[in-house]
């Protein structure tokens, strides 16, 4: 079955999603799926310089707001065994982290090593995942070809893919992530717990899966 999840990598519901989504595939050892992660930028205006994150959110929501909106997630994310630094995030632009996702589809690797090795430098390292070396030290990291990537980063390889994938979301009115589409045709938003992923993802498969 065929699943595409629209995420970005400094989002930590969707790091939080990711895991537990592959909680729920690791109880269903015997469905085969196809994974495809698409892009999705959730401050697509970010600048390329990373900026202290606690001081934008506090400027735009208040005093306040940062801890008000980490508390809840790092102890949710450690139940998953995330171990969310939110004193060491930034602001940073994820644009050409998408670009190096959407190539990574075509790597021997694949794309979800290099999504998770993202979220794990983003939330738990502090990684400028804006800049080109950390990503293209993240690429080593998952046994990736540093110097493909770097040709990929050097130009504007894959930015169409990007944005086409982000068009595709809008068509498909997803509208916050992480967004799961199963089969083409079901949508299960947010970072839902276990056990409704296994029962969302049982009942697609019964629905749109052909039967032998």
């Amino acid at each position: 079955m065929r699943i595409d999840i629209w995420s970005d990598v400094v989002c930590p519901w969707c790091y939080l999603g990711e895991r537990r989504f592959r909680a729920a595939l690791a109880q269903l050892p015997d469905l085969e799926v196809d994974v495809h992660w698409r892009a999705y930028e959730l401050d697509p205006r970010a600048p390329r310089e990373p900026q202290d994150l606690v001081e934008v959110l506090e400027r735009k929501y208040g005093p306040g707001a940062y801890a008000s909106m980490t508390s809840r997630l790092t102890a949710l994310g450690a139940a998953e065994g995330i171990d969310y630094r939110f004193d060491l995030t930034q602001r940073v632009n994820t644009f050409d982290a998408h670009r190096l996702v959407a190539w990574a589809a075509s790597q021997a690797h694949g794309q979800e090593p290099l999504v998770e090795a993202l979220f794990s430098a983003y939330f738990t390292e502090g990684a400028n995942v804006g800049d080109p070396d950390t990503l293209l030290d993240l690429v080593d990291r998952v046994g990736g070809d540093r110097v493909a990537a770097g040709v990929v980063l050097a130009g504007d390889a894959y930015a169409a893919a990007v944005r086409d994938d982000e068009a595709l979301a809008r068509e498909l009115e997803v509208s916050g992530v992480p967004a799961f589409v199963l089969a083409e045709r079901v949508m299960i938003p947010g970072a839902q717990d276990v056990d409704t992923f296994v029962r969302v993802i049982e009942r697609a498969v019964e629905r749109f899966t052909p039967q032998s």
